[in-house]
């Protein structure tokens, strides 16, 4: 019988992060080696974040270098991991509200994060989209649905940042302290994860005015829902990688089961 597998959801931080070997990179891959060997990765990144809910569904994803303004070399990185039609189907299958996608691939959500993880890019990899038109209670919802793929050998990894306030980010300094508003939201979001009190992390609004200058826009903090839905009763939650970039974005890593 196979492993059931764990979800886990990535802070992803600056695209850079692909090229670069540091604590959160050494982590990552440190990750790849413990986590049990899946048949597939399905992604859900908040760089794919559009008003539909699509599923990659072909057997080459290109590379895509969705960002501007950094080095050459970072253009130049390809991550050819295989698709999977397959998982793809699946997918299509669990969640009736999702149609499949031949020209989308592989964003930097999901490939900087997976080219530490699983270097040798052997691991197929299918990416879902997220629906911008859709309350974050419907994201939870979709995570809860695929939580039985955990049952088929696929990891279900979430790609984005639970805090990412880039105007307040400090470019170029990327040792600032915290910001204190920074500080007290991802504790606060950590003490409900590990009481299995997802409600007002799904509200996140609610949360007041520290979450609100955590997650300005909702893309990065959505794909944490999926993982959290995805999570089983007697699941426990850890979190192998922590920290906080140029001050307000968080690269935490939240691990479920």
């Amino acid at each position: 019988m196979a492993e059931t597998m764990p979800t886990i959801f990535f802070g992803h931080g600056n695209p850079m992060n692909a090229l670069q070997q540091n604590d959160w990179t050494n982590a990552w891959s440190t990750i790849g080696r413990s986590l049990p060997r899946p048949r597939a990765v399905l992604c859900i990144s908040a760089h794919w974040y559009l008003p539909a809910a699509l599923v990659t569904a072909m057997e080459t994803p290109r590379t895509i270098h969705d960002f501007g303004g950094f080095p050459r070399e970072l253009y130049q990185m390809q991550y050819r991991a295989p698709g999977s039609p397959e998982l793809s189907a699946r997918v299509e299958e669990l969640l009736e509200v999702v149609e499949p996608d031949h020209s989308w691939g592989l964003d930097h959500g999901t490939w900087s994060v997976l080219c530490h993880v699983y270097p040798d890019a052997d691991v197929p990899v299918v990416q879902l989209s997220i629906d911008e038109t859709q309350p974050p209670s419907f994201h939870f919802e979709l995570g809860r649905q695929l939580a039985t793929l955990r049952d088929e050998e696929v990891l279900i990894v979430g790609s984005g940042n639970m805090i990412h306030n880039l105007h307040t980010y400090a470019w170029g300094r990327h040792t600032p302290e915290p910001y204190d508003w920074a500080v007290r939201f991802e504790e606060t979001a950590k003490g409900l994860m590990l009481a299995d009190q997802f409600a007002p992390l799904i509200d996140y609004e609610s949360l007041g005015r520290d979450a609100l200058l955590a997650i300005p826009t909702p893309d990065h903090y959505l794909p944490l829902l999926y993982v959290l839905g995805a999570k089983r009763e007697n699941d426990p939650i850890t979190f192998p990688v922590q920290g906080i970039d140029g001050g307000s974005v968080s690269m935490l890593s939240v691990q479920v089961g």
